[in-house]
């Protein structure tokens, strides 16, 4: 008996770290999103510095400058470069620098309210990724507080009086590859070939090159060059801040993803976006208030609230396709 209740106790001390682990990974998540929005606000819109690529050309810098110091210093391993690393992690090197640039470009053009009413719609796309590439069902409860959302958004995004039509589909490829990140992160990690810095590393020293040169095709480094601010002291303390928090952002991204889903993820971000969502009326200053976007912007975030309270009390089911296809069904129609 004494064997069976250490056994118990045991169990019910990996269960209270796995459980400290997935709320830790998701609050961290949570504070990263919600600075390094705020800063990217200030520094593309209140400054109104002219590249957002070249924004996004310093945060991969930023994330190969610290894990490549921290291996080296023996802080954190990662496995070496080889001929099939790339191989390894494709199509991740697309979809991260893809998110981080189209990410930045909808923050650049749109009001906060509007971005994190617009970001609502990947949560439903990560939902569907999840049932297509992992196999993933969410249980009704939590299709029903996505669908709310989702409707929120919709009436909100009717009453956009400050329309931006670049905005719109920065954040709709946005939504699509924030998605995809989820959905293959978890695939990636599951696997372990790379591990968290591995994938971080080697995302960012891949599309490097890629990144620098289209940004210099279509003049985005001389727009950065010829930036009157740079001597604003303030202005370079926020310009670096975002830089390292991509790195910071990027590395807690991973680890929702790994202790808890790509879906609870994608969630935590939105959930962040509450916060945002308000104190964006006064940030940035390019908000225009309607009572119908108002409106929106409040069951939006009510189907938020309700989606919390539900997906840290469920499990995802996890079914075949062929029993799963009425629900999907039901996905494609909302």
């Amino acid at each position: 008996m004494r064997g069976v209740g250490k056994t118990g106790d045991v169990m019910n001390s990996t269960t209270a770290t796995s459980s400290h682990l997935k709320i830790t990974s998701a609050l961290f998540y949570a504070v990263c999103s919600f600075l390094i929005t705020v800063v990217n606000k200030n520094v593309l819109t209140t400054y109104k510095f002219p590249s957002f690529q070249f924004l996004g050309i310093g945060q991969m810098l930023s994330t190969i400058l610290v894990l490549g110091v921290s291996k080296k210093l023996g802080y954190l391993t990662f496995p070496s470069l080889e001929r099939n690393t790339f191989v390894k992690i494709w199509p991740l090197p697309l979809i991260y620098a893809g998110n981080m640039m189209f990410g930045l470009g909808g923050t650049q053009q749109l009001s906060l309210p509007m971005l994190t009413v617009l970001r609502r719609f990947s949560i439903l796309m990560t939902m569907i990724a999840e049932y297509y590439i992992l196999g993933i069902i969410a249980s009704l409860p939590v299709q029903l507080s996505v669908y709310t959302m989702i409707f929120g958004a919709a009436i909100a995004a009717s009453q956009d009086l400050a329309f931006s039509l670049p905005g719109y589909v920065f954040v709709t490829i946005n939504n699509v590859l924030t998605a995809s990140n989820g959905v293959y992160l978890k695939k990636k990690l599951d696997a372990k070939d790379l591990g968290k810095n591995g994938l971080l590393f080697y995302n960012s020293l891949f599309m490097i090159p890629l990144a620098v040169f289209i940004a210099a095709w279509f003049g985005e480094l001389e727009k950065a060059w010829n930036f009157p601010h740079w001597n604003d002291v303030w202005f370079q303390l926020q310009f670096l801040a975002s830089c390292f928090m991509g790195f910071v952002l990027s590395y807690s991204t991973l680890l929702c993803t790994q202790y808890n889903s790509p879906l609870t993820t994608t969630m935590v971000g939105c959930l962040k976006n509450i916060a945002i969502t308000y104190l964006g009326m006064v940030i940035g200053g390019d908000y225009v208030f309607s009572l119908t976007n108002f409106i929106g912007l409040n069951i939006s975030v009510a189907g938020s609230l309700m989606y919390t309270w539900v997906t840290f009390r469920e499990k995802k089911v996890k079914a075949p396709k062929a029993d799963m296809q009425p629900l999907t069904k039901e996905v494609s129609i909302a």
